[in-house]
């Protein structure tokens, strides 16, 4: 988080810069002061359009480092890491369950937390297991997703934001328009004007990166989770008891009935 907020603030503080050295340009209005800044008919600061502007650029600067930051915590080493899939098979084939148990509990990782879940209904059985894996999974997937949401919420809610710099523009341009009777010069229009189309341009820049982020990493996170759920649910699969075959004795298909000892060292 605090990379995420220390990246956010550099951002910030880059595009004051930029702003400030189109601002300190002498005498004249630059075209790159148009976007940051929009001016009445007599040249002073229009401050409802220009506060709509930097607004957006402040959800700007939010939403590219709200993309970095997701995009870094929902890699494949944070969900279904190869290293412990690994050690968990190898301590299985030697039969070494409780190794494969432990390795699992120091794992924070998706798959870690679900085998955890798992391993510890291991007294009630089998299915009480798969039912546990399931349900943790669902929880985490849910909470992932979750998170990126507010993505979607700038991606929604920035070209509403512009739009209302819009429709506030265009009304400063219609009221040009009276006041010089019906004839107004296109100067006396063009302050009205360039609000509108900054704002609704600003707005466009926070929402096209938003939501395109939005989209690829849940398609992420629905790729890694379901198929970190189905590399736990074959690891599992090892401690499935066996079915007795035909022809044993009932007593013993008692026996083999019963939760295995290994699910019990949880």
């Amino acid at each position: 988080m605090d990379a995420k907020w220390r990246f956010i603030q550099i951002s910030a503080l880059v595009i004051a810069a930029t702003a400030t050295t189109t601002f300190a340009q002498s005498g004249e209005h630059s075209f790159g002061e148009a976007f940051f800044v929009s001016r009445r008919n007599d040249g002073s600061i229009e401050v409802l359009g220009s506060a709509v502007t930097w607004f957006l650029l402040f959800l700007s600067v939010i939403s590219i480092g709200l993309i970095v930051h997701l995009a870094l915590a929902n890699q494949r080493p944070s969900v279904l890491p190869d290293a412990l899939v690994h050690k968990i098979r190898a301590h299985i084939k030697k039969k070494k369950f409780q190794h494969a148990i432990d390795a699992a509990a120091k794992d924070d990782s998706y798959l870690g937390r679900i085998l955890v879940a798992a391993f510890k209904e291991a007294k009630f059985g089998f299915p009480a297991m798969m039912r546990a894996l399931e349900q943790t999974a669902d929880e985490l997937a849910t909470k992932r997703l979750r998170r990126i949401e507010l993505l979607n919420v700038l991606g929604q809610v920035s070209p509403m934001i512009g739009l209302f710099g819009t429709v506030y523009g265009m009304i400063l341009a219609f009221g040009a328009i009276v006041a010089a009777g019906g004839s107004a010069d296109p100067v006396a229009l063009a302050g009205g004007i360039g609000t509108a189309l900054t704002t609704t341009f600003w707005g466009l820049v926070v929402a096209i990166p938003a939501l395109s982020g939005y989209a690829i990493i849940r398609n992420k996170i629905d790729e890694l989770t379901v198929e970190a759920t189905i590399e736990a649910e074959e690891l599992l699969n090892s401690f499935r008891p066996r079915r007795p075959s035909q022809g044993v004795p009932s007593n013993k298909i008692k026996a083999e009935s019963k939760p295995s000892k290994t699910l019990e060292v949880v």
